[in-house]
């Protein structure tokens, strides 16, 4: 085994081993990871604005303390200890007279209870006087008012700064308010741990809720998944992907591929079919070749006479076979037209006319007449070869059925949406029985005398197939003994009026 060979099983091995994630759960997880980070974007803002409301409330009650401790310290001419804590201590008789006198007190009591706040004040010389409680924070003579954020490594807090000054406008000295921010960062620590807690909530809700969503979504795809595969099992199925009665894309998808399917199993149809007549067909010819030159070999090589039979009667046979080969050929052609001449365009008239004087020309027995009500140049969508080779094939069937009265009308019409063109023969006609089945394959009315023309009962079929591939239609009314007429109905895409108007607005 070659080193190529030896590797091979094994990328196979590695590609089959690897691990398979279902569309729906990474529809789940990706609809899942997407609201999540949606939420956490949201989460992050709805924090930031809760954050700064909090913070904005802490700067508010440290300008609130600062304004308060002003106001009792207004009437002191000189700060000291016994001084300020004769006004700030709760339990003093100057504060509690002032309670009274002064709505915002209780405030001011509250905020110096609070733990997470600590008020100090300082002399004129920078030594603390009072403290409502230990503070390690350092103070820092201030010019004017301050409030300000600190972040250092033992502190994360508001620091409040100012001046005192009594009545009269004199320094007496300075206030400092520590806010260590411990109910705002207690607060944003529940606040972290009920987005987390909601995050997984959110996600796990989001990803079962994608997850059954695309259960329900997808299951067109596993009823067209579980259809290919039958399909391809069973090339013959007639299985096709039932109505999704959903009216979206997926139902669109079907319908393709219903077609698609459709299309195949014709394909499949035809071939076999072609394949069934061509060894129908060439059996005969064959048995023919095969006995004259069994013959031959034996005894008749000696004999000139049935030497020159057998030789001739081989050659019409290998001729019928040539031709029939042919027309099969075009038979399976006119089969594919939506795949090779699905977008040419004629002029019907121009092709018909031509056609009319070939047969005028090749066949001078014959009276052909012409009769036409086209006033215009109508376009159908054929290609020129396959609607010439059509009229030939029903022109060349009148003259071969002909029999004493030589001659073959033709007429051509259109109204506002076809064309109509007719070919009429006065010859032997078909009866009504044999009418329904002269566009089946091989079909002979009479196949002894059919043989005889040439025929191999092919034209009609490959007529009706090229004017059918081209969404026309064709048909047949005969008479025995009175003659047949085939007419053909052609789509028109435009006339050439039409088309040069065109051209002239393009350019």
């Amino acid at each position: 085994m070659s080193e190529d060979q030896s590797k091979q099983p094994t990328y196979m091995q590695t590609g089959l081993s690897k691990r398979r994630l279902s569309l729906k759960w990474k529809w789940a997880i990706g609809t899942g990871v997407g609201v999540l980070l949606i939420f956490l974007v949201f989460s992050f803002f709805v924090f930031n604005s809760i954050s700064q409301v909090m913070l904005t409330q802490e700067r508010d009650q440290v300008d609130s303390t600062i304004n308060s401790v002003n106001s009792r310290l207004q009437k002191v001419s000189k700060i000291d200890g016994i001084t300020v804590g004769k006004y700030l201590r709760p339990d003093s008789a100057a504060s509690n007279s002032e309670q009274s006198e002064q709505p915002y007190s209780n405030s001011l009591l509250t905020n110096l209870a609070r733990r997470d706040i600590v008020v100090s004040v300082y002399d004129l010389n920078g030594e603390q006087v009072f403290a409502s409680r230990r503070n390690s924070e350092k103070f820092r003579v201030p010019r004017k008012r301050s409030i300000a954020r600190q972040r250092t490594n033992r502190f994360n807090g508001l620091i409040g700064r100012a001046p005192i000054r009594n009545s009269n406008g004199d320094l007496i000295g300075y206030i400092q308010v520590v806010d260590t921010l411990t109910s705002v960062k207690r607060t944003q620590q529940k606040i972290i741990w009920i987005i987390i807690l909601l995050t997984i909530i959110a996600f796990a809700l989001i990803s079962l809720f994608g997850y059954l969503l695309a259960t329900y979504l997808l299951r067109p795809i596993n009823v067209m998944n579980n259809t290919m595969k039958q399909v391809t099992e069973d090339p013959q199925t007639e299985l096709r992907i039932p109505d999704l009665e959903r009216n979206d894309e997926l139902s669109d998808l079907a319908v393709v591929f219903n077609d698609m399917l459709d299309r195949m199993q014709r394909y499949i149809d035809q071939q076999h079919q072609f394949v069934e007549d061509v060894s129908h067909e060439l059996r005969t010819p064959v048995a023919v070749i095969q006995g004259h030159m069994e013959m031959l070999n034996r005894w008749g090589k000696d004999d000139p006479k049935i030497l020159n039979e057998s030789l001739q009667a081989s050659l019409d046979e290998t001729k019928r076979m040539q031709s029939l080969v042919q027309e099969m050929l075009d038979l399976t052609r006119a089969d594919q037209l939506e795949i090779h001449f699905s977008k040419e365009k004629t002029p019907v008239m121009r092709v018909v006319n031509q056609v009319f004087n070939d047969f005028k020309m090749i066949h001078p027995e014959f009276t052909f007449t012409l009769d036409s009500d086209v006033y215009s140049n109508p376009i159908v969508q054929i290609y020129r070869n396959h609607l010439e080779q059509v009229l030939i094939i029903l022109l060349d069937n009148a003259v071969k059925y002909s029999t004493k009265r030589k001659e073959i009308h033709l007429s051509a019409a259109e109204d506002a949406h076809t064309v109509q063109i007719a070919i009429q023969d006065f010859g032997e006609g078909i009866s009504e029985e044999d009418v329904k089945k002269v566009f089946n394959r091989f079909y002979r009315v009479d196949k002894a005398r059919s043989r005889d023309k040439g025929g191999n009962g092919l034209g009609l079929s490959i007529a009706q197939r090229l004017i059918e591939g081209y969404h026309g239609k064709i048909s047949l009314e005969s008479s025995v003994g009175y003659g047949s007429i085939f007419r053909i109905t052609l789509p028109i895409v435009k006339d050439d009026n039409e088309e040069m108007a065109e051209k002239n607005t393009e350019a």
